[in-house]
């Protein structure tokens, strides 16, 4: 079996990896750039509902979940949003900023790829898809053995992602790799995924199913005001999935159903101007209809009811504390927290601190970010950092 010799092989032709690729292939390098899938990119390519968030103007460090929670800053630092745009802009590809600094394509998140395509075949690079890797071993340089030959390199990059969304191809490939080489891992857990609920509470949401509101969703210290969607099997929304990265099995989420509203005031105003009118008919203009249905079910008229159950039900709104029995899993999450530990890595070139050319890379390492174009982010910075050492 001939053996392919190249400078760098990249594991993965997802956003790190093709980032990584061609940055490296455009400063010289021979680059081999692998993946299973019959596609590059097949993540982007459904990401912001088709047409790609793939940035946000407000990417800062401390938007990032890690064990280390500085790791992040250095490349993060070296590559930014306003650099990626600048790529974006090259290549002639409309966008547009939605709410809260997202960044989307005008047109098509196809756009992405193929603008990623274009700058690995501007470097060179070899992509070749459809390759199973087999086996993965280091001498003086790192063999990768697929079901279509041999390859050999000094420089490896681990660029295949996490767990989430295993139906596009999610495996724990790098993690593999990784504890292969003795590279620390940090335990792993969906991250942006829908909470689920059972009991009493699931009682309560399921007949709600596909009701959505603005809310703000807190635990401890972590906060998000953005939208909350009723599901059959618990919550989900934009509000959820981002306190759900920082939520940890046992704990309570509270939620504040009127953000930035005074409840107790203005249900006490309707019970003095509108006696007559029932309790869930002037709810129902505060939150939906189906809601307040809900939580004031033929309670009658509000002029009848005594202030304390009135502020009771304001303080419900206000404080409304929930206990997830868990998540829709890795098949729902759009990231994966953990990952390969920081600690054994270096913020300033990406490279395993005791295994000289393997790097790592993206979703793979453990630094999650935010809902909104975060992810991405880390992946251009992180594959451009490693890129530019190999």
């Amino acid at each position: 079996m001939n053996i392919h010799h190249y400078d760098a092989i990249v594991l993965g032709a997802g956003a790190a990896g093709m980032m990584a690729s061609a940055t490296a292939g455009k400063r010289g390098r021979r680059v081999l750039l692998l993946d299973h899938a019959p596609e590059a990119g097949r993540k982007i390519l459904i990401s912001g509902g088709g047409r790609c968030n793939f940035t946000n103007l407000g990417v800062v460090p401390d938007r990032f979940l890690s064990a280390n929670k500085h790791f992040a800053r250095s490349a993060l630092a070296r590559y930014t949003p306003k650099d990626f745009l600048a790529l974006v802009e090259k290549h002639k590809i409309a966008w547009h900023e939605k709410t809260l600094g997202q960044l989307f394509c005008n047109v098509s998140a196809k756009q992405i790829v193929q603008m990623l395509l274009d700058e690995c075949r501007a470097g060179g690079v070899d992509l070749r898809l459809l390759h199973t890797i087999t086996r993965v071993s280091k001498a003086d340089d790192f063999t990768v053995e697929t079901d279509h030959g041999s390859f050999t390199a000094p420089s490896l990059i681990l660029a295949t992602g996490g767990l989430s969304i295993p139906k596009l191809g999610a495996s724990g490939l790098a993690y593999s790799i990784a504890k292969q080489f003795g590279v620390k891992l940090v335990q792993t857990r969906p991250g942006l995924v829908p909470l689920t609920f059972d009991g009493p509470a699931l009682e309560v949401m399921t007949p709600l199913s596909g009701v959505a509101l603005p809310v703000r969703a807190k635990i401890g210290k972590a906060q998000f005001d953005e939208a909350l969607l009723f599901t059959h099997r618990g919550l989900s929304g934009p509000a959820v999935l981002q306190i759900s990265s920082y939520w940890q099995r046992g704990e309570e989420i509270v939620l504040d159903l009127l953000p930035g509203k005074d409840a107790r005031g203005q249900l006490l105003f309707g019970k003095t101007n509108r006696p007559r009118a029932e309790l869930r008919t002037v709810l129902g203009e505060l939150v939906p209809r189906r809601l307040a249905e809900a939580l004031a079910p033929d309670v009658g008229k509000i002029g009848e009811l005594p202030n304390k159950r009135i502020e009771a039900l304001a303080a419900q709104l206000a404080g409304w504390k929930v206990s997830p029995s868990g998540t829709e899993g890795y098949a729902k999450a759009e990231v994966t927290l953990g990952g390969i530990d920081t600690e054994a890595l270096s913020s300033q070139t990406m490279m395993a601190n005791d295994v000289p050319g393997l790097f790592a890379i993206g979703e793979a390492v453990d630094v999650t970010g935010w809902l909104g174009g975060y992810n991405f982010q880390w992946a251009w910075a992180s594959g451009f950092v490693a890129g530019s050492e190999v």
